[in-house]
């Protein structure tokens, strides 16, 4: 998944950029409000962790002024514990809500919530055909064989798994899976399709190349 951070203490950021990305989550991140907006101008997210107190504003206001036009689910993040702070936050928007300090496996289980809510799914297990995916674990089963993968290939899967029908550029896939600094190429995409499509084989769904426009998975056709 690709999530914009949006925290101004610097120390705090690293570890939290850190710790998504040791999960192959590709993470931008911004000090203030403003570089904020610039990320969402040009990228798509599948999440945003929101920090309150910001130094060109209040992210609380930021987010109640976008959410008129921003559909991607946000996490607030604040040091403020009062239930009135949690309330108001959610009621502008905000998807979850966590308080600083905060262990990072709450973090990651809340943004896993978050997007399996917005996904319609109840479980972390996704249904591929005749296999489960499990993003959490990062493996594959289908019927007694589980195959563990790596973290790209976890990460590309379930931009695929979400998006099911739908054709998914090679720069969209970019987005999802690379920060802005990465220095990679769009040749790294058709490494990984190459490397899911064997993963996937016999599982009832295939990851078909539309020419010109980019990728879909869909039922495989018998």
């Amino acid at each position: 998944m690709r999530y914009l951070l949006v925290e101004d203490n610097l120390e705090l950021a690293e570890a939290v950029l850190n710790r998504l990305a040791l999960d192959g989550h590709a993470v931008d991140h911004a000090a203030n409000l403003s570089d904020a907006e610039d990320c969402l101008a040009t990228a798509n997210y599948d999440l945003i962790l929101l920090d309150v107190m910001l130094p060109d504003g209040d992210g609380r206001d930021f987010l109640a002024r976008s959410r008129a036009h921003l559909e991607t689910p946000v996490i607030v993040l604040t040091a403020r514990s009062q239930v009135s702070d949690r309330v108001g936050a959610l009621d502008q928007g905000a998807d979850d809500y966590i308080t600083k300090p905060f262990d990072f496996s709450e973090l990651e289980a809340r943004c896993r919530a978050v997007l399996r809510r917005r996904g319609g799914e109840a479980r972390n297990e996704i249904a591929l055909g005749s296999a489960l995916f499990d993003p959490l674990a990062g493996t594959l089963r289908q019927g007694d064989q589980t195959i563990e993968l790596r973290n790209r290939e976890i990460r590309l899967l379930e931009v695929f798994a979400r998006h099911r029908g739908q054709i998914l550029s090679k720069s969209q896939l970019m987005d999802r899976l690379f920060s802005y600094d990465a220095d990679v190429t769009e040749n790294a995409i058709e490494v990984y399709v190459g490397r899911l499509r064997r993963r996937i084989d016999g599982a009832g769904v295939r990851i078909e190349t539309v020419r010109g426009l980019g990728y879909r998975m869909e039922t495989a056709k018998t």
